[in-house]
């Protein structure tokens, strides 16, 4: 789930070490960081194979519930600052934050699915887009390079490195190919909180923002839009689309910043 930059939330009353605000996590909290990763990875990669003309996202949102509860994890989503679902499911222009529902898929939508499960006083978060049936080139595009993107911010974030570093790495590689990279909404710091310090955003400044460290953990989610970067939120004061009507795409990681480089703790095939 993304964080507003108008609606700042930070960490508080953890046991972890803290720098500057943020929660560095050790061994034993990184592991529990790692299975709630790999029950939001699982649980993803269901929603990937149960994807087709004629599921209602709501049907989406059950199955992600079933999978998460089964796993003695709790939905990290759902009831957080009121939100109704356990998944997000924001459908063609609609960019994050979508309620799940009574909607029917049809073929050649793409759905953006963000999940987020707790165990162990731990969160992880990721998200992912797909083609609902066979979709046009251009469509495809999108979806393959957010992904590409994605990973492109990924591989910026070393320990050394700056914040700056991933979002120039995600605004650079989307910006080459024409895509509008959304601002209003960012990635952030997680851990015993959903949203925690850093923000995340997906453009940026290299060698610029906070220093990253061997045990931080983030989320890295680029947004990225057919037409212009511009946003607005509907009546039911969550979902985001795209003020234009273009399509948008969506994908997320948590990741843990360790010596040796950025781990991935969301994984899913």
């Amino acid at each position: 789930m993304v964080e507003n930059q108008t609606k700042r939330r930070t960490a508080s009353n953890s046991p972890s070490s803290y720098t500057g605000g943020i929660t560095l996590k050790s061994r034993r909290e990184m592991e529990a960081m790692e299975r709630a990763g790999a029950i939001v990875g699982s649980t993803l990669a269901l929603l990937k194979r149960s994807v087709e003309p004629g599921i209602t996202t709501g049907d989406l949102n059950r199955i992600a519930e079933k999978n998460i509860r089964s796993m003695g994890a709790v939905p990290a989503f759902l009831g957080y600052q009121g939100f109704p679902g356990t998944i997000c499911a924001s459908v063609n222009e609609e960019i994050v934050h979508g309620i799940p529902g009574k909607r029917v898929l049809k073929e050649g939508d793409i759905i953006k699915m963000d999940c987020g499960a707790t165990i162990d006083g731990f969160i992880g978060d990721a998200a992912i887009s797909v083609a609902v049936g066979d979709v046009d080139e251009e469509t495809q595009r999108l979806l393959d390079d957010t992904r590409a993107s994605l990973y492109e911010g990924i591989a910026a974030a070393q320990p050394g490195n700056r914040i700056g570093d991933i979002g120039a790495a995600v605004e650079g590689y989307a910006k080459e190919r024409g895509y509008g990279v959304v601002r209003q909404f960012v990635g952030h710091g997680i851990g015993r909180f959903l949203h925690e310090d850093p923000q995340v955003p997906n453009y940026g400044e290299p060698g610029k923002g906070v220093l990253l460290r061997p045990g931080m953990c983030i989320c890295i989610e680029p947004m990225l839009n057919l037409g212009t970067e511009d946003t607005r939120i509907l009546d039911d004061d969550w979902t985001v689309v795209t003020a234009d009507g273009a399509l948008s795409a969506h994908f997320e990681h948590t990741l843990a910043i360790t010596k040796d480089g950025p781990k991935i703790l969301t994984f899913h095939d």
